[in-house]
């Protein structure tokens, strides 16, 4: 796990959205191997092993994808261009980490319960939670994909993360959310903006 990832997750635990303290026990650089998360309101503590947050097993729920989207389609959703920040890649969308990280350096990647074993590289983060582990307004932007892509509470927390005036995309239902404003959707895919 990334270490300035840190800044952008939260407590999963019911209660205001809270930071996390870190405390790590072996890193690599700027990568947590081995460490600690802990929630300074409900006591909570979540493992980071072999890089990989663990924030509670990911929710059971089936596979939507209407089709899986290449990292050039996903940019042009998002709209991304330019190094800097944090974007988050729920469920089957972090199968394309690797190409997205190679269309845009510089921007770190989160891999939130990726249906498929995933290890954490140095543009890649790997989190797996029950709820959606990042703060509001922390991300340049999400694509919701996997059983999230079909869940409304996911889809809502997904775009409370991304930043004002920034983009969220997603397979499956259309998010009806205040906050939200859709810019498009076909064969199952849909695209907005954060207001």
């Amino acid at each position: 796990m990334f270490i300035e990832l840190t800044d952008h997750l939260r407590c999963v635990a019911d209660h205001d959205e809270s930071f996390l303290v870190l405390i790590p026990h072996r890193m690599e650089g700027r990568r947590v191997l081995h460490g600690t998360l802990g929630c300074p309101v409900c006591q909570a503590e979540y493992p980071i092993e072999g890089g990989i947050a663990d924030l509670g097993p990911p929710p059971a729920g089936a596979a939507w994808t209407p089709g899986r989207l290449d990292a050039a389609a996903l940019l042009t959703f998002l709209g991304l261009e330019g190094p800097g920040g944090f974007v988050g890649l729920l469920g089957d969308a972090a199968r394309a980490a690797k190409d997205f990280a190679a269309a845009l350096p510089g921007v770190h990647l989160i891999a939130i319960n990726p249906v498929e074993p995933m290890a954490p590289s140095p543009g890649v983060s790997v989190v797996r939670a029950r709820r959606m582990p990042l703060k509001a307004r922390s991300l340049r932007g999400v694509v919701v994909g996997g059983a999230a892509g079909a869940d409304a509470a996911w889809q809502a927390e997904a775009i409370r993360a991304v930043l004002p005036g920034l983009r969220a995309t997603g397979g499956g239902p259309v998010p009806v959310m205040d906050g939200f404003e859709l810019l498009g959707a076909a064969e199952g895919w849909w695209v907005g903006v954060r207001r």
